[in-house]
């Protein structure tokens, strides 16, 4: 016998709890299906585990560098314990029951499509009006020799990690492999970050990647940028990388931090017509939408794959569903890397915006220069801000910092781009005194206009 329901949500990490929750809250009957943990990758293996154990290092070193205060020692057993509460101890009976609890048939399982409106999950068949992918991804091996005869980490092995290595390998120099190159080096790791193209962070502005390696080596880490390993082997108990460059690298572990690659594999969605970009991501429209009465979020559309755009996603959609339609935008996304000091950024690099023929102007400030608030937050402050603007109409196109809290004001920025507000109302904002926000009238008026 099979179940009818209204919407059937594929895949319960953030998205696919944003669309369920909204959905079951209109009074929609809906089916939440889970191959592994209601909550997903991040919740368990990601952004909560590894943002808790960042925040102990990045509040010993504002320790270390505020005046006045002293003695901050950091406690991996102790961070540890926080990062299992936080990550729920892997287990997702709370959300399984609460989602009983909102009127959702909860199956957990492996979802396939079996035609339209139709899926089996573990012999069980069901059938809805709508369907939701929102299957995630999986971290990307690279394609190296040698790489099985050597013990190697993913995200998920690392945040789940019982004890530290003395010596990490990280291969991947984007978001991911930043902050944990970051974590682990404050936690006393041996860490070497190798880097196949020229900078860290290479989809963002130049100098966002020149500031991210100076810090990460401030903080000890080894930072090798221009190659990427060709071969791999083990050495009695060492895990040895040869780079292209000649030389060899070893740790305890070699932890791929490489890229993710859409979950789409086996789930039958050429049964329903949704078409698969090169990387076998799902391909949407504004709605996010991939077929008749399918849809698709997250890191399985790869659009800019972050948690708060899958959540963004997860609205696009409940909202299409219960007839109210609107198309989802993606200007001014905010972008951040949790590092110390954090790294943020909003809208167009330069590149982008000359791909598009957009003439453009920039400034950069140091924020130590500029406003009060580096010297009150620590001594021998830091921190830069960037902006990017289009002098014909006026307007942000881009802004990065790297500075302390970036991630919490680069959201003035995000909205300014988003909302097209005009640089001359920008610049009759009046900030806080003393906040890093202030930091923006300084670049603002910093841009050749």
């Amino acid at each position: 016998m099979s179940e009818h329901v209204d919407v059937a949500v594929l895949g319960m990490g953030p998205g696919g709890e944003v669309a369920a929750s909204r959905l079951l809250a209109a009074g929609k009957r809906v089916a939440v299906v889970e191959r592994e943990l209601i909550g997903g990758e991040c919740a368990y293996w990601a952004c909560i585990p590894s943002k808790t154990v960042l925040r102990p290092p990045e509040a010993a070193g504002e320790v270390e560098r505020a005046a006045g205060v002293g003695g901050a020692q950091l406690d991996w057993a102790e961070a540890r314990e926080y990062r299992d509460y936080m990550a729920r101890h892997l287990d997702d009976a709370g959300q399984v029951a609460g989602y009983g609890k909102q009127g959702a048939l909860v199956l957990k399982g492996e979802a396939q499509i079996s035609g339209a409106g139709r899926i089996v999950v573990d012999g069980q068949e069901l059938t809805a009006d709508h369907l939701i992918v929102a299957t995630g991804s999986d971290a990307h091996t690279p394609p190296i020799d040698g790489l099985d005869d050597v013990t190697t980490w993913t995200n998920r092995e690392t945040y789940t990690a019982t004890n530290l290595p003395a010596r990490a390998v990280i291969v991947g120099g984007s978001a991911a492999g930043v902050e944990t190159a970051q974590f682990l080096a404050r936690f006393g790791v041996q860490v070497t970050l190798v880097q196949r193209g020229d900078r860290l962070l290479g989809r963002e502005e130049p100098r966002v990647g020149e500031l991210a390696a100076t810090y990460l080596r401030k903080s000890g880490v080894d930072v090798r940028t221009g190659t990427s390993p060709t071969k791999a082997h083990r050495d009695g108990a060492h895990s040895v990388l040869k780079l292209d460059d000649g030389t060899a690298v070893q740790g305890d572990v070699v932890i791929l931090a490489t890229g993710r690659n859409p979950r789409t594999a086996s789930l039958g969605l050429a049964q329903v017509g949704v078409e698969l970009g090169e990387r076998g991501e799902v391909l949407i429209d504004e709605h996010c939408r991939a077929a008749e009465g399918v849809w698709a979020i997250g890191d399985v559309t790869a659009v800019l794959p972050f948690t708060h755009v899958a959540k963004y996603q997860g609205r696009i959609v409940a909202d299409a569903i219960l007839g109210r339609p609107h198309p989802a935008r993606y200007d001014g996304i905010p972008r951040v890397v949790f590092a110390a000091p954090e790294i943020a950024a909003a809208g167009l690099t330069q590149a982008q915006a000359h791909k598009q023929g957009l003439r453009t102007v920039t400034a950069e400030v140091d924020l130590a220069q500029a406003i009060a608030r580096p010297w009150t937050y620590e001594r021998d402050p830091c921190g830069h801000l960037g902006l990017l603007a289009d002098p014909d109409r006026r307007v942000l196109l881009g802004a990065w910092a790297v500075a302390p809290q970036a991630g919490e004001w680069i959201h003035q920025a995000s909205l300014a781009i988003r909302a097209g507000i005009g640089i001359d109302v920008l610049l009759d904002q009046v900030a806080q005194f003393p906040t890093y926000t202030e930091g923006y009238l300084a670049a603002l008026e910093a841009l050749d206009l």
